[in-house]
Formats: C-alpha cells, sequence, structure tokens
C-alpha cells in the first residue's frame, strides 16, 4: 500500500468523527449511574472491540503477541503501562469537563494532550533535531504551532460563554459546579497523562512490526498492523477504569442496577432541550420500581455501542498513521485536531452556542477553520517527506 498522507488525514478525520460521536448513545441509557455504563462501553471498547477486529484482520494475531512478548517484553510492558496511565488520563478528564464544561474543557485538555503527545516522542527518541532541519520536517511543526492556536482560540470561546451564561442555565446544563481554578489544574493534568496513548503506540512498535512481517508473508495488507499494539495498550487503560469504576459501584451500592435496580444517568440531555432522558418521576416512590426488559437490553446495547464506536477512533488512527510516514509522529496531531473539529460541530449540531455572542461564534468559526487548517498543513509536510524519501529510494537505485 506505501505512503499516503492525504489518505493518512481522511483516516484520522474518520477516527476523530468516531471518538466526538461516541457520547451520543451515552444520552440514551435510562436509570444507570455513570459506573454502570462506563463499565459496560469500556469492557466493549477496551477488551472485546480490539480483540475481535485484529482477529479478523490480522492472522494470528495472538501468536503474534506471544513472540513479541518473547522478544520484546519491556516493549509490551512499557505498552501496557502506558495505557494504564492513559486510563487515569480519560478518568480525569471527565472531572475536567465537569469543572470547566465542555467547551473549555476539551480545549485546554485535548490541546495539553496535543503538545504532549505529539512532541515528546520524537524528543525521547532524538528524531526532533533531524525534524527540526528539514523543511518537510519544518512544515509538520508549522502545522502542530497551528493546531495549538487553534486550541487556545477555541479555549477562548469556551470561555466567552461561560462569561454569558447565567448561573441557572449552567445549572439546567449540569455545569454548576464549575470552578475555573479547580478545572485548569486537573486540565493540566489529564492532558498531560491523556497523552501516554501516544507513548504506548511508540513502545508499542515492535509488536507492530512483526505483525507487519505476519501480514506481508500471508499476502494481507500491512494497513492493519497496528491493531495488535491496540489490544496491549488499550487493555491496560480497562485495568484502570476497571478498578475505578470498581470503587464506584462498591461505594454507590449500584452494583444491582446491571440486573434492573433504578439509578440515574449524569448524560441526560439539558432540561432546556425539553428532554432530560428520565423516565421516571422523582416525587412518585412507584415509579423506582425496577427497569423492564426492554429497557435493561436497551442500555446494554447503547453502552455497548457507545464503546465499539470509541474504539473505531484508534481503529482508523492505526490505520491513517502506518499512512503518514517517518514522521509519523504527527499522527496524534492530526487525530486530537480532528476530535476538537467534530466535537464543535457535535456541539453546534445540539445547539450548545444557542444565545452566546457574535463574538463568541466568531470565535468558534475561527478554531474551526484553524484545526482544519492544521490537519492539512500537517499532512502537506508528512507528503513532502514521504516525496523526498521516494526520490532518495530511486537515485541509490
Amino acid at each position: 500500500m506505501g505512503t499516503n498522507p492525504f489518505i493518512g488525514v481522511i483516516y484520522h478525520w474518520i477516527g476523530g468523527f468516531a471518538s466526538a460521536t461516541n457520547f451520543i448513545p451515552f444520552r440514551a441509557i435510562k436509570r444507570w449511574s455513570w459506573e454502570i455504563y462506563w463499565l459496560i462501553q469500556g469492557f466493549a471498547a477496551w477488551i472485546v472491540a480490539p480483540v475481535v477486529l485484529a482477529y479478523i484482520f490480522v492472522p494470528n494475531v495472538f501468536g503474534i503477541l506471544h513472540i513479541a512478548y518473547a522478544t520484546h517484553p519491556s516493549d509490551c510492558l512499557y505498552a501496557f503501562l502506558f495505557g494504564a496511565l492513559w486510563g487515569i488520563g480519560g478518568l480525569t478528564f471527565g472531572l475536567a469537563i465537569r469543572y470547566l464544561g465542555i467547551a473549555l474543557g476539551y480545549a485546554i485538555a485535548l490541546g495539553l494532550c496535543t503538545a504532549f503527545g505529539t512532541l515528546i516522542p520524537p524528543i525521547y527518541s532524538g528524531q526532533i533535531t533531524t525534524i527540526m532541519h528539514e523543511g518537510s520536517g519544518q512544515i509538520i511543526l508549522l502545522g502542530v504551532a497551528i493546531c495549538l492556536i487553534a486550541v487556545a482560540v477555541n479555549g477562548a470561546a469556551g470561555w466567552s460563554k461561560e462569561q454569558e451564561t447565567t448561573p441557572e442555565e449552567k445549572a439546567e446544563a449540569g455545569e454548576s459546579d464549575f470552578s475555573f481554578g479547580k478545572g485548569i489544574a486537573v486540565a493540566i493534568f489529564a492532558g498531560i497523562m491523556s497523552s501516554f496513548f501516544a507513548f504506548g503506540l511508540a513502545a508499542g512498535k515492535p509488536i507492530g512490526d512483526i505483525a507487519k512481517a505476519q501480514l506481508l508473508a500471508n499476502h494481507r495488507l500491512d494497513l492493519w498492523q497496528n491493531l495488535p499494539i491496540l489490544i496491549v495498550v488499550l487493555w491496560g487503560g480497562f485495568l484502570t477504569n476497571f478498578i475505578w469504576s470498581a470503587i464506584l459501584i462498591i461505594k454507590n451500592s449500584s452494583i444491582k442496577q446491571f440486573v434492573g435496580a433504578p439509578g440515574n444517568n449524569p448524560m441526560r440531555a439539558s432540561h432546556s432541550s425539553g428532554d432530560t432522558l428520565v423516565d421516571f418521576d422523582p416525587l412518585d416512590a412507584s415509579t423506582y420500581d425496577r427497569l423492564a426488559p426492554k429497557t435493561l437490553v436497551a442500555n446494554y446495547l447503547f453502552a455497548a455501542m457507545a464503546g465499539v464506536i470509541w474504539y473505531f477512533q484508534f481503529f482508523f488512527y492505526s490505520m491513517g498513521q502506518t499512512k503518514m510516514g517517518k514522521y509519523d509522529f504527527s499522527s496524534w496531531t492530526l487525530h486530537m485536531a480532528s476530535i476538537i473539529i467534530f466535537a464543535t460541530l457535535w456541539g453546534l449540531a445540539l445547539k450548545e452556542w444557542r444565545g452566546t455572542s457574535t463574538r463568541t461564534k466568531w470565535l468558534v468559526a475561527t478554531g474551526l477553520f484553524l484545526l482544519v487548517g492544521s490537519t492539512v498543513v500537517v499532512g502537506y509536510g508528512n507528503y513532502l517527506k514521504a516525496t523526498q524519501d521516494a526520490v532518495t529510494a530511486a537515485m541509490l537505485h
């Protein structure tokens, strides 16, 4: 298949759309507490989906993992460990959203995640010096800088929105806990920890190399070479999330919700939309009965659907990374930018910016334009590098 950065950008856009969309099924879950459906979606996203998709596309995937662990045990363990650390970032990211709101929380946490996840791997490997002295590398770094500027603009839009929202409106939107100081501290921590996913993928490269050899030997596309890496990294993430979810289940005595006991879904739509997604009257005790079997099955399906949609972000990320060429570290920038692009579009579709000033809307539009532009610039930089490498290879032959 070979390197094709522009195809890689498209794959990253699809992955970003999946990441920004996975929360939608949560809104349809009725009378389940967060820790219940979070654990179910996590099991689907981080255990089932990675194994099933890798088993479908990669021959002898478990044999590949066995060989990788036998020959590169430390790399496999680091990939798992970084996945676990990334899991902590995912948990604290939710807390950042609670304190800052969706717009500001996404902008700050994902902005830091973009910077750390993109730049630290090449700095650690020593590749950054070469990148900075090549024209193609400089263009890629320019794209990263544009992405960070776009994130700052989105953050300004989010802050402007917060200033224009009344306490009553914040309460209706579930943002009554807004705290800029706490939110900034948590968002910084979440952004740093979430970037460990990029480190996990880098640490698991030997697994991908073994998978690539196996795929080529079986006359299969090397596009799927990173799928076995995802199994290791995501299992690490599941461990962290399982432990925290189990703690909450014990603390809140919510384990009976798995079999139909009622709970409360905090991911309901705002009151102003007219759809609270709460299917009982809190003043009528008789409506606290067990969930109907149909509702219970639907909850499992919606939670699992959210998990599978979430996994597809990294399914397409892994495909996009294989197309980016030598400087595939830039994949993380493309992924984060794509998430923010589609999260912003979802926010517009769900009318989250309704009632804000013209200034705020212009900031949103500008941030969106810069994010799209950053993905094009990064893709072009990778295209130039791939072209240069192709010319060099032709001259040597």
